[in-house]
């Protein structure tokens, strides 16, 4: 390993590779016109030339968002800012310095204002290579430090070319490329799978809690249920507020908020704590396996269901908690419920077009659903569903697992800490 370095500060590399700056690994780099100020009369309904936008810079390469169009015609005119498919396209502003490789969706892509495009010299820097090195932490504090103080964030082209990267002999670059593209393609295929099973998991929940399909055995006829009347809605009453300073790294008991909620279920990995006498001060929000919880505040009709509680945990303001009166329903199959469309339906009926910013425990009154005659049932379906959302959870797992495994990777391959070659 050697020490390099750069704008005063050391960096150790391996002896054979070199920091380099962007403007000597580049033939040619151009930015965009098209801006807010782009003329009317510049646009096209047609699949013209397609205007690349910072929402199409995604974090693992182009995102489909914010489809526009300029003609051909106009686009020639400004020939500099066409992108080729295969070259480099980098974000001016958040998140600068994001970097992806220009598709071949379309006919023609032309740049915005917001975007610059590279033509990399492929004798210096190989194109794979080059996008997973502006993702590391050496290059993003490049940029962290240009944009720091600027009102708009924004890098320009000037900054982006005295910008560096680490670099190894190409063939080592290829192989590195080669090997972090590998995870990525596992992870790609993981997620279309999480995908798959979500899609699967959502529809049998809508078909099961609905009755439109019934599980064998059961035959018996539905009944309405009205939650108000057969649950206990509690939340945290205003004079049990809390101050920012008792949202403690460490304590008693877990606060759960709305923030907390991913994907029906608590983070508790993310939660603040409370001290055992905040925790003991309301045994009403006091939280045990299989309560429901809906957010009230911010993002209101979000629902979680309290489950892998190893600690004391008690709401923050904005949740309710809602619970069965005397075994009235089963908590899960209320669950799977608030997770359908029907609770979905109900909410959009309650705003009628207008923004809710609080919903309120007499929201809920008029709230009723259709349920299954025995808990039996309720949970027959409840187990069902709660199965299929096992699934997803563990592969949601491995995915985490291989997203840290790839951060690893990224460290050790884009500074030369573990070589290939």
């Amino acid at each position: 390993m050697g020490i390099t370095t750069r704008d005063k500060e050391q960096v150790v590399i391996p002896s054979d590779w070199t920091i380099v700056p962007i403007g000597e690994m580049i033939t040619d780099i151009a930015d965009g016109p098209f801006g807010s100020n782009l003329k009317s009369e510049h646009y096209t309904e047609e699949r013209e030339a397609r205007i690349v936008q910072l929402s199409n810079i995604g974090e693992d390469g182009w995102k489909e968002e914010n489809t526009k169009y300029t003609t051909f015609e106009h686009a020639k005119k400004i020939e500099r800012s066409i992108v080729k498919s295969g070259e480099v396209i980098m974000a001016k502003m958040m998140p600068a310095g994001r970097s992806i490789i220009c598709p071949s969706k379309e006919k023609m892509y032309v740049l915005s204002s917001d975007a610059v495009r590279l033509r990399l010299n492929k004798n210096v820097v190989n194109t794979d290579y080059f996008i997973y090195a502006t993702k590391s932490q050496f290059f993003l504090k490049q940029i962290g430090d240009d944009i720091q103080g600027s009102t708009r964030a924004r890098t320009s082209i000037t900054k982006i070319k005295k910008n560096t990267l680490l670099l190894p002999e190409l063939n080592e670059q290829e192989a590195i490329a080669s090997v972090l593209s590998t995870i990525d393609k596992l992870i790609s295929t993981l997620e279309k799978e999480i995908e798959k099973k979500k899609n699967i998991k959502y529809g049998t929940l809508q078909k099961l809690v609905t009755g439109e399909e019934r599980l064998n055995g059961y035959t018996d006829e539905w009944v309405p249920i009205n939650m108000a009347k057969k649950s206990k809605l509690k939340a945290r009453i205003g004079w049990q507020g809390l101050t920012t300073a008792e949202y403690l790294d460490s304590g008693y008991s877990y606060l759960v908020t709305g923030t907390d909620f991913v994907d029906g279920h608590i983070n508790w990995d993310c939660c603040h704590f409370v001290t055992a006498d905040r925790y003991y001060q309301d045994p009403n929000i006091q939280l045990t396996n299989e309560d429901v919880l809906i957010t009230k505040d911010g993002t209101i009709g979000k629902v979680a269901l309290v489950d892998n509680l190893s600690k004391p945990a008690t709401l923050n303001s904005g949740v309710f908690v809602v619970r069965p009166i005397n075994h009235a329903y089963s908590a899960r199959f209320l669950y799977y419920v608030l997770e359908s469309r029907v609770f979905r339906d109900f909410l959009d009926m309650l705003s009628a077009g207008s923004t809710i910013v609080h919903l309120y425990q007499k929201d809920l009154v008029n709230f009723s659903f259709m349920a299954p005659n025995t808990i039996k049932e309720q949970e027959a379906i409840a187990d069902i569903i709660y199965d299929l959302d096992c699934e997803v959870r563990k592969l949601e797992e491995k995915l985490r697992k291989y997203q840290k495994i790839k951060q690893g990777m990224m460290s050790d391959l884009l500074t030369g800490k573990i070589r290939l070659v």
